[in-house]
């Protein structure tokens, strides 16, 4: 299988309902609470393309270009951007939808670095 299949094939979507429990005073998705969704979409892919123990070892510019306000539906989409020998890279966006209109727009874009590691932990080349 080539990188690109393999990379068409790691792309993950996840959705999420934005309750009231994950929302600030303001009524809208925490920060931090839109980066662990975040993190944990790239994890996914970046696992699905390498399928080995993969590790974040850091995240590039997140921009918070719209609110996600509760009662609302925040699609997450990650995707391979980058493979270098022992690391990867994946950016991922939200993007939020109003529950009963066609209403859908980015709100949220980050990229996260990957490093594949063996079973002590130490970096590996990624396969």
């Amino acid at each position: 299988m080539t990188l690109e299949e393999r990379k068409e094939l790691s792309k993950t979507t996840i959705f999420k309902a934005v309750f009231p429990n994950t929302t600030n005073h303001y009524d809208t998705l925490f920060g931090g609470t839109a980066m662990q969704l975040m993190d944990e979409t790239a994890f996914i892919t970046a696992t699905r393309f390498s399928r080995q123990r993969m590790v974040t070892v850091s995240s590039d510019k997140i921009d918070f270009k719209k609110p996600i306000p509760a009662g609302t539906i925040a699609e997450l989409s990650g995707k391979v951007t980058y493979i270098g020998t022992t690391s990867l890279k994946v950016r991922v966006d939200i993007y939020v939808e109003e529950m009963y209109s066609l209403s859908r727009e980015k709100a949220v874009s980050g990229e996260f670095t990957f490093v594949a590691i063996d079973e002590h932990k130490n970096p590996i080349t990624i396969i």
